[in-house]
């Protein structure tokens, strides 16, 4: 559904511009909002409201009498915001999720099917310097192609 590497920037009121093809995945599929949160490797997970729910359903199952579940759980429904995006593609990050990935001005957004990643700029550089020589490696451990 979401597929792509975007450099945006935030602007001067702290809100960030989605890419143009997210807009028109989202209007052709009737989303209208959409969850961010704390993701991992530093940075931002945001997925439709109907993908959240079902991400939400797979770890409310997770067991909260397993410490990891609960430590899991916390972290990531407590980083989680509603946002709505205005009639230009804007939203609004939290601060508290700008400080968690690092995010001062530029970022780079990308579409990982189900979801969109949000990272800093100099994060996103940093992880994608250190995996991609090791992206053949992967793809023979996890693929079967």
């Amino acid at each position: 559904m979401f597929y792509g590497e975007y450099l945006h920037s935030i602007d001067r009121k702290g809100r960030l511009i989605l890419p143009s093809k997210f807009r028109e995945v989202a209007k052709n599929n009737f989303i209208e909002k959409f969850f961010v949160t704390r993701g991992l490797d530093k940075c931002l997970f945001m997925f439709s409201e109907e993908e959240w729910r079902t991400q939400e359903n797979k770890f409310k199952a997770i067991s909260f009498t397993k410490q990891q579940a609960r430590t899991f759980n916390r972290l990531y429904f407590s980083g989680a915001g509603e946002v709505i995006p205005d009639k230009q593609g804007r939203i609004l990050l939290p601060q508290y999720l700008k400080d968690f990935a690092a995010i001062k001005k530029d970022v780079v957004i990308v579409g990982v099917s189900n979801r969109i990643e949000i990272w800093a700029r100099d994060e996103w550089g940093k992880f994608y310097g250190n995996s991609r020589q090791s992206f053949e490696e992967i793809s023979e451990k996890l693929l079967d192609i």
